[in-house]
C-alpha cells in the first residue's frame, strides 16, 4: 500500500514523463480516445433504457482507479487495459442496438439528402401518419375493438420488440385496424409504432402493478406499465365501452387521460411527431 506521499509523487510522475514525451500528440489522442471510449458506452446504456448500469459502469472504474493509485503493484497500464476490456464488455451487450442506431443515423443521412429539394415533404408524412392513426383509432373505438399503441422514439427495450412479430411497416389505417381484428393473430398484444414505421405487433407489456379503478383492464395496465419503465407515451382503446385513453408519464408518474377525442388525439400525435422528426426532415 502506498503512502499519501508516494501517491502524490507518483501522480506528478505521471503526468511529468507524458509532458516531456517526445511524442506529446500521440498522447493526447489516447486520452482522447480512452474518454471518447467512456463518452460512447455512457451514451449508449442512457439511450438504451439501461441507465441503471451507469453508476455500476462509472463505480468500477472509480475503484480500479483507486487501486492503481494506491497500490504498488498496479500499473497504470492495467487500469487502461480494464477500462477497455469493461467497455467492450457493455458495448457487446448492446451490439444490436449499436447497429440499429447506425442503421438508422445512415437512414437519416439519405432522408435528409432526398428532403432537400423538397423542404415540405416530412411535415406532408408526418400529417399523413397522424391521419391514419386517428382514422384507424376511431374505426376500432366505433366497434369496440380493443388495441394498444405504443409511440416510441426508438428506445424500446429489445425483449419487448422481440416479443412480437417485427414489422418496420409504413403506417396506414388499414393495416392498423386488420392487425387489431378479433381473432387475428397478433390482435392481442400490442403495436409499436417509432416515427413513420410499424415496428411490431403483438408485443407483450410489463403491467403496471399501482392501483387502478376496476374498469382498467390488462390493456390499461400494460399500456400504463410500458410507460413507467420506458421513454414513450401509448394510446389504448377499451374493448368493453370502446373508450379512448392515452398514457404517458409525466414529473416521474405516469397520467392516463380517458375519453380522448378526435381533436385530442391529433393534438397528441402532432406533439408526439413534432418531436420525432426535426426541422429538417429526419428523426431527431
Amino acid at each position: 500500500m502506498r503512502s499519501g506521499q508516494e501517491v502524490w509523487t507518483g501522480i506528478k510522475d505521471f503526468f511529468l514523463s507524458y509532458a516531456t514525451a517526445p511524442y506529446q500528440w500521440v498522447t493526447v489522442l489516447e486520452l482522447i480516445l480512452f474518454f471518447f471510449v467512456i463518452y460512447f458506452v455512457l451514451r449508449t446504456l442512457y439511450e438504451n433504457n439501461a441507465k441503471r448500469f451507469i453508476p455500476v459502469y462509472i463505480f468500477l472504474i472509480l475503484c480500479m482507479a483507486v487501486i492503481t493509485v494506491f497500490s504498488a503493484k498496479v500499473d497504470v497500464l492495467w487500469f487502461f487495459l480494464f477500462v477497455c476490456l469493461l467497455s467492450l464488455f457493455f458495448l457487446f451487450l448492446f451490439g444490436t442496438e449499436i447497429k440499429r442506431n447506425i442503421y438508422n443515423a445512415n437512414a437519416g443521412k439519405g432522408a435528409q439528402r432526398h428532403v432537400a429539394n423538397s423542404p415540405d415533404k416530412h411535415v406532408q408524412r408526418a400529417e399523413e401518419c397522424i391521419n391514419a392513426i386517428t382514422k384507424a383509432v376511431f374505426n376500432l373505438s366505433k366497434s369496440n375493438t380493443g388495441a394498444l399503441i405504443v409511440l416510441s422514439n426508438g428506445s424500446m427495450p429489445k425483449d419487448i420488440i422481440e416479443s412480437g412479430v417485427q414489422l418496420n411497416a409504413d403506417i396506414s389505417s388499414q393495416l392498423i385496424e386488420g392487425i387489431f381484428v378479433p381473432k387475428a393473430p397478433l390482435h392481442d398484444g400490442a403495436m409499436l409504432i417509432n416515427g413513420d414505421k410499424i415496428m411490431a405487433a403483438g408485443c407483450f407489456l410489463p403491467l403496471t402493478q399501482k392501483t387502478f379503478p376496476s374498469d382498467y383492464g390488462t390493456r390499461h395496465r400494460a399500456g400504463i406499465g410500458i410507460a413507467e419503465v420506458a421513454d414513450v407515451s401509448t394510446i389504448i382503446v377499451s374493448e368493453e365501452t370502446g373508450i379512448i385513453s392515452y398514457a404517458q408519464k409525466r414529473n416521474q408518474d405516469v397520467q392516463i387521460s380517458r375519453y380522448i377525442d378526435s381533436v385530442g388525439l391529433k393534438r397528441i400525435l402532432k406533439d408526439y411527431y413534432s418531436r420525432e422528426f426535426s426541422a429538417e426532415g429526419k428523426k431527431a
